[in-house]
């Protein structure tokens, strides 16, 4: 099976981009080109990638496991050739949302003082578990189970869950809440962060809930008085407004903390930061 960079380039860049028309732009590459290019590779592994109509383009799941092994690929292959010309890169450590809240920079600093010759990028993640499978992060903090059975994962902590409630409405008023409290009014949810559903509260007490797509938009909605929120307490010292009153949640069950990484690690360091992390944070 005769399966060439070009191909891999190809594939990973259709399901970036979404369009054949995009994706040529951001290769510079003709549309004919790229579409022989796709159709060549889906020839030679005798499967099909991606379905196709005159209106829309999406991968197919064969398509989807590719492009993510496609970018793995390309990512390693990239960082192969960085190191040979400029020495070994950093360690990428991704995150969603509000990292570790007020564990963040004591650690990075930690670390940085025990291995200042192995510096490390820091990378807020939509999904960091997409971006460990593409490769894009070598480890990462995530509050979910990982899904993928090629990522690895250890328990860090538990975390306290906590209420948003803007600044004038009478539950900003006392000291701690229940989610009882919280059922009559309207609940953003945040597309970016998977700790808080509906399903957070007990059955025939549940909220009217909407989803926003990202964190500046859960805290400016929130701020405005359009919702209560519901998050953990990293988002108290990531994420500070004036127009928010942050409350302990008295019945919500905490939220675990945890650190991914593939099992075949993409960074010789990765078992030496999970080790400082969990040392660091016990």
């Amino acid at each position: 099976m005769n399966v060439e960079l070009r191909h891999l380039r190809a594939l990973a860049a259709i399901g970036d981009e979404g369009t054949i028309t995009d994706a040529a732009a951001t290769l510079h590459v003709s549309q004919p080109a790229l579409s022989r290019t796709l159709e060549q590779l889906e020839h030679r592994l005798g499967t099909r990638l991606v379905e196709r109509t005159t209106r829309s383009l999406a991968l197919t799941d064969a398509g989807r496991r590719l492009w993510e092994h496609a970018h793995r690929i390309l990512a390693q292959l990239d960082d192969a050739l960085a190191e040979a010309a400029a020495g070994p890169r950093p360690l990428r450590v991704g995150f969603g949302w509000a990292a570790l809240g007020r564990h963040t920079l004591p650690l990075l600093r930690g670390w940085r003082e025990a291995r200042p010759g192995t510096p490390v990028r820091v990378r807020r993640c939509d999904d960091p578990e997409v971006a460990l499978r593409k490769g894009e992060v070598d480890i990462a903090f995530m509050r979910t189970q990982p899904s993928d059975t090629a990522l690895a994962s250890r328990v860090l902590y538990q975390e306290h869950r906590i209420a948003a409630v803007p600044q004038g409405n009478p539950l900003a008023d006392k000291e701690v809440l229940h989610l009882a409290d919280l059922a009559g009014e309207p609940v953003a949810l945040c597309s970016t962060a998977a700790t808080t559903s509906a399903d957070l509260w007990p059955e025939g007490m549940r909220p009217d809930t909407f989803e926003v797509p990202g964190v500046d938009e859960w805290l400016t909605t929130i701020a405005l008085g359009e919702a209560v929120g519901v998050t953990t307490e990293a988002t108290v010292h990531s994420h500070p407004h004036p127009d928010i009153r942050y409350l302990p949640l008295a019945d919500a069950a905490t939220v675990t903390v945890r650190l991914v990484w593939p099992r075949r690690p993409t960074h010789a360091a990765t078992g030496a930061f999970r080790e400082h992390a969990v040392s660091a944070l016990r």
